[in-house]
């Protein structure tokens, strides 16, 4: 069946899956496992034939993931309180499934895997789109933007490329900025993704805050795996257990580092007061507890 682009459904407003709250970092060690990971794990995202949204009360955030088995078109959320879903927001948006395409307004971008989007405030029709026999898996990210940037596709070949870690220590690692100021231009999100060579496991490690902006992590590539997420201000950390294609919130006050049973891949995501990826409070080891 032909999706029509101007039917009313097309840029209807429902709630977001999901909407998360956050306690404070001096009530973390009062939450029970089920309890943490309902504030800080998001397990759901990706579903064949939806689009699934989550909002965060962090920098107000929202995450998504789109798995079009046919033309799927991007619709507002109420948490928003706007007409659209860009209305006044930013859009980062990474496949890391099979190839597929992204239709904003009447231009079709064509993502291969670890290809990403970037669009910009003000663009009302998106639609995910599937090319082959087996459907992309989009990773959404968003902002509130302030102003409008020019939509763009960053090739997986165009991230800029930084190699980082030593095998060593089992953190080897190459980041991939997609959306930052020497790339894609963008109000204020920053974006990209990391990926650790065979036999390593450590990401961010040693561990950092950003009192400044949120970061989260969509962690992938793991198969099988697991990763052991620590989280919580360095004083008082905690642990979340993650797999395949789930995302970890962290707040300003937490510090962010995982080791896998395996090498995989994560996208990261920031959002704050500037978009310098230096921008970090570094946590010595010495100090984690």
């Amino acid at each position: 069946m032909k999706l029509e682009l101007d039917h009313p459904e097309t840029n209807s407003i429902a709630p977001a899956n999901r909407s998360i709250r956050f306690p404070r970092p001096e009530d973390l060690h009062s939450l029970s496992t089920p309890e943490l990971r309902d504030s800080f794990l998001v397990t759901d995202l990706f579903a064949p034939g939806e689009v699934r949204t989550v909002y965060t009360a962090l920098d107000r955030l929202a995450l998504g993931g789109a798995v079009p088995t046919a033309p799927l078109p991007l619709r507002g959320i109420a948490e928003f309180g706007t007409r659209y879903f860009t209305e006044r927001r930013e859009l980062g948006i990474l496949n890391i499934g099979p190839p597929g395409a992204i239709r904003v307004h009447t231009t079709e971008y064509p993502l291969d895997s670890l290809d990403c989007l970037y669009i910009g405030k003000g663009e009302e029709d998106i639609v995910f789109l599937p090319t082959g026999p087996r459907p992309p898996v989009f990773y959404l990210l968003s902002c509130p933007a302030h102003q409008a940037c020019p939509t763009r596709k960053i090739a997986r070949d165009e991230a800029r490329p930084e190699a980082i870690g030593q095998a060593l220590s089992a953190s080897k690692r190459t980041i991939h900025k997609y959306i930052h100021p020497g790339g894609a231009q963008s109000c204020q999100l920053v974006m990209g993704l990391t990926e650790l060579e065979p036999g390593s496991v450590w990401n961010t490690m040693p561990p950092h805050t950003h009192s400044r902006r949120t970061e989260i992590y969509l962690y992938f590539s793991l198969g099988e795996a697991i990763a052991v997420h620590l989280m919580g201000p360095p004083q008082s950390t905690r642990s979340l257990i993650v797999r395949d294609r789930q995302a970890v919130l962290s707040p300003d006050w937490s510090i962010h580092c995982a080791a896998g049973t395996s090498s995989y891949a994560f996208i990261w995501g920031m959002a704050g007061e500037n978009q310098d990826f230096s921008d970090m409070d570094p946590v010595s080891l010495k100090d984690l507890m």
